[in-house]
């Protein structure tokens, strides 16, 4: 009984991702396999799930084995051509690589740690690259508000994330028109943000964007795009915050 609620108290740390993507504690394993199956318009149905993922999963978090590798190229797959970026998605994505990684350290491998929360200090190319498409995505945003007919995430973010050279060049070429429109809207604080932001981030990637991505660093990139796409939700909930409390003082 001791050693099942270790496998417990291992699973929720592997899932744990920061914000969390849901209230209380982590999710029953069915809420996590709906996750698997295709999302049409951000529902899933039962019968879409893979039937052999449901007892791999299981398996692993009784037992506190590896999760099934099944388990991220299928959330990878579903992510890049239904376009639901789900944090439920992405905690399964950082659960499979952190518990690698873990048990990969018990038998004396190195890989890079993956983060809960945003990390400014990462230097995995698949988690800065997800970072950018975040703020690229962030830039259109705020030129075009809710005008946005075809977000960049619904239209690229699955040849971003596999084959990055042949798309982060052209996007940072279009980038500097919403960049342009912001300035021109008197949004040039906004403007000046998002670009000081991804010249940080592309500072980190070197000369050249990687031609291709593997499946884990796809995971990578998942996670860096929740990341840094969750720290702008923050910030206005801040911003936001301060303002009634602000005006409570009045």
């Amino acid at each position: 009984m001791e050693r099942l609620a270790q496998h417990y108290a291992w699973h929720h740390q592997d899932l744990k991702l920061e914000p969390a993507p849901w209230k209380g504690v982590a999710p029953a394993i069915w809420r996590l396999l709906y996750a698997t199956a295709p999302s049409r318009n951000g529902k899933a149905k039962a019968e879409d799930i893979p039937p052999q993922l449901a007892g791999e999963l299981a398996r692993a978090i009784l037992t506190g084995s590896r999760y099934p590798y099944s388990l991220l190229s299928n959330i990878i797959m579903r992510m890049r051509n239904d376009g639901d970026i789900d944090g439920v998605r992405v905690a399964l994505c950082k659960a499979v690589l952190a518990r690698k990684g873990r048990l990969s350290a018990y038998s004396n491998a190195t890989t890079q740690e993956v983060p809960v929360s945003l990390d400014r200090y990462s230097t995995h190319p698949g988690y800065l690259l997800g970072r950018l498409f975040a703020e690229l995505e962030n830039a259109q945003r705020g030129a075009l508000g809710g005008q946005v007919n075809a977000p960049i995430r619904d239209r690229y973010y699955g040849a971003a994330s596999a084959t990055p050279a042949s798309i982060f060049p052209m996007l940072l070429r279009n980038v500097q028109n919403h960049l342009s429109n912001m300035r021109k809207k008197e949004k040039g604080g906004l403007a000046h943000t998002i670009e000081s932001e991804m010249a940080d981030i592309i500072d980190g990637l070197g000369e050249k964007f990687p031609k291709s991505l593997h499946i884990e660093d796809q995971g990578r990139f998942a996670i860096g795009y929740y990341h840094q796409s969750q720290a702008r939700f923050s910030k206005k909930a801040k911003k936001l915050e301060e303002s009634e409390v602000a005006q409570g003082d009045e």
